[in-house]
């Protein structure tokens, strides 16, 4: 479990070092066609005070758009009592437990951190799990609140966005005049750099989001083993996404920029490739969780 939870964090902090080089370079090639650095900068703050509005308010957006509702330990002590015995086990701040009216099985938990965290369960994956699986999923959960996901893909949602705004201003710069700066002083190694920039910043919007969605994959292994020593128990967790796999009801209310934050792809019956997913493949999962010991 400590190997595979090491192994995550090493190649989350290696995706999000490729994620700022890709920044830099495309800071670097805006300024060598002759843009300067200011549209760098002001895209990044733009992103910034984007994230900003989201960072503060995504998780009650998120929670709004998913139906769920908060409840109480006497409206469903179950689960509660579920939860408040897993958070104390990981001596974490009791979060909001909320329950989405829906028989598909999911499950999610969003919040910047410990202390103004959600979470949330559907009622199909509530009726359908044991105990021990149930559990399973709830440590999972759980970890993401504690490992600081909500806020490392904060981060990552920031990057993609000045990259984005970055590629929508060359283009529009290019359309009405160019560069100020004379290409044909660089010469001919001037030139073919000045081609492969070009080429890099169409292709940087995509590259930046197979990052992120790398990232939000890599994030979900995490979990998975970080939930595991919580209960101590992978067995559970890997139940529990067998039977979620097994489910073909998909999460009506589920949407496009919420889809990263549930334990399970929310859409399916539909397959995408695994380099364009936001979760790995279930089957990896459950092996990685019965190969811990």
């Amino acid at each position: 479990m400590y190997n595979q939870i090491e192994a995550n964090k090493r190649k989350t902090r290696f995706l999000m070092l490729i994620f700022f080089c890709v920044v830099i370079g495309i800071g670097y090639i805006f300024n060598f066609l002759g843009y300067g650095y200011g549209a760098v900068v002001f895209a990044f703050i733009i992103s910034m005070f984007m994230t900003w509005l989201s960072y503060f308010y995504g998780d009650a957006i998120a929670l709004k758009s998913a139906g769920a509702k908060e409840i109480t330990k006497e409206d469903n002590p179950y689960v509660y009592r579920m939860v408040e015995n897993l958070t104390i086990t990981a001596g974490m701040p009791m979060p909001r437990v909320h329950i989405i009216n829906s028989p598909a099985m999911n499950a999610f938990a969003t919040g910047r951190d410990p202390e103004h965290a959600s979470i949330a369960f559907t009622t199909g994956i509530i009726e359908a799990l044991e105990n021990e699986e149930l559990e399973g999923v709830v440590a999972h959960e759980l970890s993401h609140v504690q490992n600081l996901d909500i806020r490392v893909m904060t981060v990552v949602i920031v990057l993609v966005g000045t990259i984005s705004l970055l590629s929508n201003m060359f283009f529009r710069m290019s359309l009405f005049g160019g560069s100020s700066r004379n290409s044909d002083s660089k010469g001919s190694a001037g030139g073919i750099l000045a081609i492969v920039g070009i080429v890099l910043m169409i292709l940087s919007p995509i590259i930046a989001e197979l990052i992120k969605l790398a990232v939000s994959r890599k994030r979900e292994y995490l979990a998975d083993a970080s939930g595991s020593l919580l209960t101590r128990y992978p067995e559970g967790l890997a139940r529990a996404l067998e039977k979620i796999s097994a489910s073909d009801v998909p999460l009506a209310t589920a949407n496009a920029a919420t889809a990263h934050l549930f334990i399970s792809n929310p859409f399916k019956g539909k397959r995408v490739s695994n380099l364009f997913s936001t979760h790995p493949p279930i089957e990896d999962r459950i092996k990685q969780l019965r190969s811990m010991a």
